[in-house]
């Protein structure tokens, strides 16, 4: 008996053995509270790039098995520098969506984001050499500001999905179920199933208990998932000739450079390490009641980059630590390896089969932006936490509200920039997080500090 309660308490320490049972089900909780998130953002970019349904299922399959890969690196560190050795979860980010979406647009396919991506590998790689000095030109008020910023541009894309995705008729499906009407862009059935999935994770949220409102967000899908079933908007027909194991392809998608990408996807690879040091110290205070060590600090970001080099070289998309998951060890205290180690061999094994992957493309748009509307509306106010942890002085309004209004107005009004070169206009028209950041950061260094 006492040596079960002593295996059990090893679950508040970072290395020791506890009860396979008990790590299972923590990690499995742990799973659940960032899937949604982690294979959204390749469904998303799939879509805005137009692959073909074998393609969609590579991108898909390289996240999850990268994600995977770049979370287990952070839990067993190589050496002294490569890996922080803390309990922590990485998953792709929403971060790089706005910025994927306008190469995207601009008629770069994954391997333009692919050489984006190498490129802002060895930009973190960069900032975690220098951390210390680089973390003082990014204060809560910038970082708050960009994660503001963030989410803000996410919006459209959550509001064009709940109306079905753009030129998403389902029209095959309809034919194959012998319906009359097809579920057109913008039609009355997508908003409603959209409305269904939003109010179904508001209520598991606010009113569920333990794992419900845990995994709000993945039981609203489904409830979604099985409302468009009704409404014939589900297709199995390419799960069917999915495999059931097998492997990411290297340079499936080529890797190709594009200057104006590099700097946009650059860029966001520095915010994006510098905010994981949040994390890093939200985890190690939350779960280990310490602050986090500077070599943990380096370590954790320059495995960061590598990890996302070699994302880029298998397919998949950028990658950053789920806050959510934080969130989580913040809660429940638990920080043992072996508890996060299942929870990357989890995602490992849903990454290795297409099947599964095929599976998460039937998932109809509609669902998608009812389940995700809520994701970015707490981005975007987790930006908001940040800013309001600083004094709302005139200095920092004026460096926020600033920021924010250009960023986001000059993409809003991009055909402004028409008179510039197209590169210009793709690292600075398309995505609002680019000159949000730049604005924030030149304004906290030209701005007089206010006297004590």
């Amino acid at each position: 008996m006492q040596n079960s309660a002593s295996r059990q308490d090893l679950l508040f320490q970072f290395h020791g053995t506890p009860p396979i049972g008990t790590s299972l089900s923590l990690a499995l909780q742990h799973l659940v509270a960032m899937i949604v998130g982690c294979v959204t953002p390749p469904i998303i970019i799939a879509g805005a790039i137009g692959l073909s349904q074998a393609d969609r299922v590579l991108l898909i399959q390289a996240s999850l098995v990268m994600s995977a890969v770049s979370t287990l690196l952070q839990l067993f560190p190589i050496g002294k520098r490569f890996g922080s050795g803390l309990p922590v979860i990485l998953g792709v980010s929403f971060a790089y969506v706005p910025s994927m979406q306008a190469i995207a647009s601009s008629g770069g396919g994954v391997s333009a984001i692919a050489g984006a991506m190498l490129v802002g590998g060895v930009v973190a790689v960069i900032v975690g050499i220098f951390v210390k000095k680089i973390r003082l030109l990014f204060p809560p008020v910038i970082t708050g500001t960009v994660v503001f910023t963030i989410g803000l541009s996410l919006y459209p894309t959550a509001i064009n999905y709940m109306a079905g995705g753009t030129a998403n008729t389902y029209e095959s499906v309809v034919e194959a179920r012998g319906l009359t009407e097809a579920l057109v862009y913008g039609s009355w059935q997508n908003w409603l199933v959209a409305a269904l999935t939003l109010t179904a994770v508001m209520v598991l949220n606010h009113y569920g208990k333990g794992i419900c409102k845990l995994a709000s967000i993945l039981l609203g899908m489904l409830f979604g998932y099985v409302v468009a079933l009704l409404f014939g908007m589900v297709s199995f027909a390419d799960v069917g000739t999915a495999a059931w194991f097998s492997l990411p392809r290297f340079m499936h998608f080529g890797v190709t450079f594009d200057a104006a990408s590099c700097v946009a996807i650059g860029l966001l690879f520095a915010i994006n390490s510098i905010q994981a040091i949040g994390d890093f110290t939200a985890t190690t205070v939350g779960g280990l009641d310490r602050d986090p060590t500077d070599r943990e600090l380096q370590g954790g970001i320059i495995a960061y980059g590598v990890s996302n080099i070699l994302a880029a070289l298998f397919g998949g998309l950028p990658t950053a630590t789920y806050s959510q998951n934080v969130g989580i060890v913040t809660t429940n205290k638990v920080v043992n390896r072996t508890v996060f180690t299942f929870a990357g061999c989890f995602l490992l094994l849903a990454g290795v089969s297409p099947k599964f992957a095929a599976l998460l493309t039937t998932i109809p748009q509609c669902v998608l932006g009812g389940a995700t509307v809520t994701v970015f509306s707490t981005i975007a106010m987790t930006g908001m936490k940040l800013i309001a942890s600083q004094d709302l002085t005139a200095r920092n309004t004026t460096i926020v509200g600033l920021s924010a209004a250009l960023g986001v107005g000059i993409s809003q009004a991009s055909a402004a920039l028409n008179q510039f070169p197209a590169a210009v206009t793709m690292i600075f028209g398309k995505s609002p997080v680019v000159i949000a950041t730049l604005m924030a950061v030149l304004l906290n260094l030209i701005l007089p500090k206010e006297k004590a």
